[in-house]
């Protein structure tokens, strides 16, 4: 597909959710990259106003650079379907259920895919003494939340109900999930297919916030150094992870690999971070398609 029928895209960030800023980092790289590969770019912040902008903007395709939720969940995907404009990344069936960290569990526990053990709260109707069926340390984190936010590592008793209770802060259903004490792998999806594998070191072993966004120190290691055969199962199971989701052309697989060679799938992000610190753009990078590169990819993978 030439440049030139492209058309308008409509790079769409910012949001109304918790990772507004985070969203709105990814958003301004886009727009840089597409202008810069000479396509008609116009970047557009979003905030309860996406009905006046598609209105104002008129585009041919939207990229959708919008994290958590409205941007990550269908909501806006099925407004960009009602209006018969094209777009970046899963469908409003798959967006949903990613974004949804107990659908997805339940969807990868059904296709024989690997998860840590986990506990469902609810709140208003829990008892903090069901967490006994888990050992410490484990994890807490909020349904629907992406980047880490609301999630915490509880190594004692004591300290279990202050998390939960920060965890409710973004919903009415909390997580408690095994933690497991390994490496921690992303692998992203490109085109459907899984790209190389990337190792996150971080100082503190855990890839929250500040590791991901804020901390100099976290290192990435693309390819990364694993043996063959684990390797290639890392592959597959993040384009498994993928695929029973429903996901379309693109996305983002996390994933932890314990001290015994065992896989466990986290979470698929589809709409992952895209600034050049970001994994997918790594991940790209690895099979020599550059950041401006792949942003093109994505617009065309959407037209199509």
């Amino acid at each position: 597909m030439a440049e030139d029928r492209i058309g308008r895209i409509g790079v769409l960030s910012g949001g109304p959710s918790s990772e507004r800023e985070i969203s709105l980092r990814s958003g301004k790289s886009v727009h840089k990259a597409l202008l810069e590969s000479h396509l008609d770019a116009v970047f557009l912040d979003v905030r309860d106003n996406i009905y006046d902008i598609i209105k104002d903007t008129r585009m041919d395709v939207a990229f959708i650079a919008l994290h958590g939720r409205f941007g990550e969940d269908g909501t806006v995907q099925k407004i960009l379907e009602d209006e018969h404009i094209p777009y970046t990344g899963s469908g409003v069936k798959a967006s949903r259920l990613a974004l949804d960290k107990i659908a997805s569990k339940e969807i990868f526990a059904r296709n024989e895919i690997p998860i840590p053990e986990y506990l469902v709260l609810e709140k208003g109707r829990y008892d903090i003494g069901d967490a006994h069926i888990l050992d410490y340390p484990l994890v807490v984190k909020p349904q629907f939340e992406g980047s880490s936010i609301g999630l915490s590592i509880v190594k004692e008793r004591d300290c279990l109900e202050e998390a939960v209770e920060r965890a409710f802060g973004y919903g009415e259903k909390v997580i408690l999930e095994e933690y497991i004490d390994g490496r921690e792998f992303t692998v992203g999806i490109l085109e459907d297919k899984a790209l190389p594998v990337i190792e996150i070191l971080t100082r503190n072993r855990v890839y929250d916030y500040q590791a991901k966004y804020n901390d100099p120190d976290t290192e990435y290691r693309v390819p990364a150094p694993v043996e063959k055969g684990l390797y290639a199962k890392t592959q597959d199971l993040g384009a498994a992870a993928h695929n029973a989701l429903g996901c379309r052309f693109f996305s983002r697989v996390d994933m932890m690999i314990d001290k015994g060679g065992n896989i466990f799938v986290l979470e698929v992000n589809t709409i992952p971070g895209m600034t050049e610190r970001s994994l997918l753009p790594k991940a790209a990078q690895a099979i020599g398609l550059n950041f401006n590169q792949l942003c093109v990819k994505l617009v065309k993978g959407a037209l199509r």
